[in-house]
């Protein structure tokens, strides 16, 4: 039996939005075949000024932790015999993207003094996504596309919290990677693309 959208249940993508709003006070103290591109990863190496770093050390662990989330997302989906070739190899560029803004996320955070925060169990985010209901190749594309949803809002969302310049200039790298994954899995679900401006944030 086919899992509809709401059978599968999907993260909430304000509630995903909120966790990056909320993460500087909670947190505090698909080798695949893409990686970020070359800006965002010069912009990961870059050490973020000491002033600045304290405010926007939490927004990084959020945003690490959000990462986390996608990674473990598109493994596990991947690895779940739902998807066709053509639609597995992408999941795996996607996955490859995530990689690396994981990997200047943690980077920066190293820079700034801090501990990366750690990625959950495999157990943790199937429960928490509810990856086990996913029945079908749809219901897959469904929950990828709304997690894609989730992150280019949070990302964006962030942006005038930053108080570094450099590092709202990675965070609108990132975003921009994100919507596109949105747009490419909307377009594989059938959807019209949305009429009204501002689609994101």
């Amino acid at each position: 039996m086919t899992t509809t959208e709401n059978d599968a249940q999907p993260a909430d993508t304000s509630a995903r939005r909120k966790f990056l709003q909320t993460a500087g006070l909670a947190v505090g103290g698909f080798g695949m075949l893409a990686v970020a591109s070359a800006p965002a990863l010069a912009a990961g190496k870059a050490k973020p000024k000491m002033a600045d770093a304290k405010g926007d050390v939490g927004v990084l662990q959020g945003a690490l932790a959000l990462e986390h989330e996608g990674i473990a997302a598109y493994t596990i989906a991947g690895g779940s015999g739902l998807l066709t070739p053509d639609v597995l190899k992408i999941a795996l560029v996607f996955l490859g993207h995530h990689k690396g803004h994981r990997d200047a996320l943690a980077n920066l955070i190293r820079k700034a003094g801090g501990a990366p925060v750690e990625p959950k169990t495999d157990a943790q985010y199937t429960a928490e996504l509810n990856l086990g209901a996913l029945k079908t190749q749809g219901d897959v594309v469904i929950l990828a596309t709304k997690l894609e949803m989730g992150a280019t809002n949070a990302y964006v969302g962030q942006i005038a919290a930053l108080q570094d310049h450099g590092l709202a200039h990675l965070f609108a790298q990132i975003s921009t990677d994100e919507a596109v994954h949105w747009a490419i899995l909307n377009n594989a679900l059938g959807n019209a693309a949305p009429t009204p401006a501002f689609i994101f944030g």
